[in-house]
């Protein structure tokens, strides 16, 4: 298959989906073997970025998404009807970031950190997509374990979670307040 054809096929897939799909999923449908694909992907990341388009196709953990590009955020946000902005506690922001750094963690871990019971924080984390139950623990009561999705990763622009800062080295420098305040930014505009 040529190129600008793949290059077509892998556009429209992108824009049917809405979502992330994973790389293996979009090299077999077009028929060819994944370094290839990636390489095909990589050359339409470059050439919207070198023409400035409207959209743009960013990586999620194993796949790729295609979005609209921050920069005309203001531009599409007339298109769509104004919501509510939505704030997080502080509460939840820590539940969050618990998640975020220890996963896969139980509801008893992240209790244990905070020192206080953390349900109705978790299931509203749970609620607006930015965590989810990632298994059991094989223990008495198998406990649930908890983890980040991928409206975490998109809501945060990051492609995984290699990405996140090092808390050590943030903790260290006096950032950690700082970072909590982005955080909750990033969250705020969902």
């Amino acid at each position: 298959m040529e190129t600008n054809k793949a290059q077509a096929i892998i556009e429209g897939l992108l824009f049917a989906a809405g979502d992330s799909v994973s790389l293996e999923k979009i090299a077999n449908i077009i028929d060819m073997d994944k370094r290839k694909t990636k390489q095909i992907i990589n050359d339409m990341i470059d050439k919207y970025d070198y023409e400035h388009r409207g959209i743009s196709i960013i990586r999620i953990e194993d796949g790729y998404q295609m979005c609209t590009r921050g920069e005309y955020f203001e531009y599409i946000s007339l298109l769509a009807e104004p919501r509510r902005a939505q704030t997080m506690s502080n509460a939840a922001m820590e539940v969050l970031s618990i998640v975020a750094y220890k996963q896969p963690v139980t509801r008893g871990e992240i209790e244990d950190i905070r020192g206080v019971s953390c349900d109705a924080v978790i299931n509203k984390l749970i609620e607006r997509g930015l965590i989810e139950e990632t298994g059991r623990l094989d223990t008495p009561g198998r406990p649930m374990v908890f983890g980040t999705t991928t409206e975490f990763l998109r809501c945060f622009g990051i492609s995984d979670l290699t990405e996140l800062p090092d808390y050590a080295i943030i903790k260290e420098n006096g950032q950690d307040k700082l970072y909590s305040q982005q955080i909750m930014e990033g969250i705020d505009s969902l």
